[in-house]
């Protein structure tokens, strides 16, 4: 069974990134372990654990997996300079990496598709900007949580998975540049995995 570690910057990026591996892997009929590994201290504590994790895995500390996900927010610099910035701190890495990078906050995932919020929260919400502005999002989902007549202890994202579960996966791909990166990757790779069982 494939070995899938998740890095999360926080753990909004865990409760959405984590459903939506299963989900795809489930489409491609494949069986994984998905693990998580530092979901708190935001994009510089991220690098740090991922530094120590790879140097573990060059002293044979940990056992290699068979895929990596780095999720770490755009915050405002985009996917390509924050990928680099995250491929620098992980080196030479032997394993297959994919990068989810939310533009610009993974919070606005939440909300790309209504009617999977819908069927989650029990109200839509709106479409949220193409903007960079700190924590807006987090206030945004917030508010359509609240909105639905709840009062969320996390703020919202406790209802990822049955928003992730929801999502018409074929739409965020061509509407949301940054989730459809990662749907392509997610699904390339479980591809490339059923290939190498047949």
């Amino acid at each position: 069974m494939p070995r899938v570690i998740v890095f999360a910057e926080d753990a909004a990026h865990e409760v959405f990134v984590g459903p939506l591996v299963r989900r795809i892997a489930n489409e491609h009929q494949t069986s994984i372990e998905v693990s998580f590994r530092s979901s708190s201290g935001g994009f510089g504590r991220v690098l740090k654990e991922l530094r120590v994790y790879v140097r573990d895995l060059r002293r044979g500390l940990e056992a290699l997996p068979d895929l990596l996900i780095a999720c770490v927010d755009g915050n405002c610099k985009g996917y390509t300079e924050r990928r680099n910035e995250t491929q620098e701190a992980i080196g030479d890495f032997p394993a297959s990496i994919i990068f989810a990078i939310p533009d610009p906050h993974v919070e606005r995932w939440f909300l790309l598709d209504s009617h999977a919020f819908r069927l989650a929260v029990g109200q839509g919400c709106d479409a949220p900007p193409q903007k960079c502005e700190r924590d807006l999002f987090k206030g945004l989902l917030l508010k359509a949580v609240v909105n639905a007549g709840i009062r969320p202890p996390l703020g919202g994202i406790e209802y990822a998975e049955e928003i992730v579960n929801q999502m018409d996966l074929e739409y965020l791909r061509q509407s949301d540049q940054s989730l459809g990166r990662l749907i392509d990757d997610l699904r390339n790779r479980f591809t490339e995995w059923g290939h190498l069982n047949s």
